[in-house]
């Protein structure tokens, strides 16, 4: 079920909204203005945000634009009254992938959120707890922020994701990370998992001696 965050202070209009996506089989938070929005995304994950823009507190431009120099990635569309281009400009230029005017046909709503779902599912790889790969700009992300990891740690960690819960042998493991002749050894796999270790404790790779590794969710 794909959790919504959806930011509007008009509660009529959000009752009715809510409703909608529920229906639809979203499960939805409903903030009637920025702080509590804001408050909402350091709470739990969200696989969408629409946000209006005039709301008390913050702002949605503001919000959005906030989430995005904190490395949160969540798609999001603006569902707001403006009509005017300088506020879709700011709108896409504070990191929104959409943008509906009110009052807008329901159909369309549901429409735009299936298919910017589908295509951030095409470009990004499922997450594991809060590690999340973004395979497009090539990053993995611990609970939202990016992970410094050189090419064979991101691409060993995306392997374990894509396996999470099962053993990768190690010759798969060698065969990705290293071309034929090029240096790759059982000595320089343990270098990568114990750098890869140091960098997010909190994740559980298990060494499952003679065989491979495995990352347990």
């Amino acid at each position: 079920m794909n959790r919504v965050l959806f930011l509007e202070d008009d509660l009529l209009f959000a009752d009715t909204i809510v409703d909608l996506l529920q229906e639809n089989g979203f499960e939805v938070t409903h903030a009637p203005n920025g702080q509590s929005a804001l408050d909402a995304t350091y709470e739990q994950k969200f696989d969408l945000y629409l946000l209006d823009i005039n709301v008390p507190l913050i702002d949605g431009t503001t919000l959005l634009k906030e989430l995005r120099d904190s490395n949160d990635t969540t798609p999001a569309i603006f569902l707001t009254s403006h009509k005017d281009k300088e506020m879709l400009k700011k709108s896409f230029f504070s990191g929104a992938d959409d943008f509906l005017t009110k009052p807008f046909d329901i159909d369309e709503l549901l429409l735009r959120i299936k298919a910017l779902l589908k295509r951030v599912k095409s470009d990004h790889a499922e997450c594991v707890g809060l590690l999340c790969n973004d395979n497009t700009h090539k990053r993995i992300l611990y609970n939202k922020k990016e992970l410094d990891l050189s090419k064979k740690e991101y691409d060993l960690l995306v392997l374990l994701m894509q396996h999470v819960n099962n053993t990768v042998p190690k010759e798969l493991i060698l065969d990705t990370l290293w071309s034929r002749g090029d240096g790759g050894s059982d000595g320089a796999l343990r270098v990568y998992i114990n750098r890869i270790k140091q960098l997010v404790p909190q994740i559980n790779i298990e060494n499952i001696r003679g065989i491979g590794y495995k990352l347990v969710s």
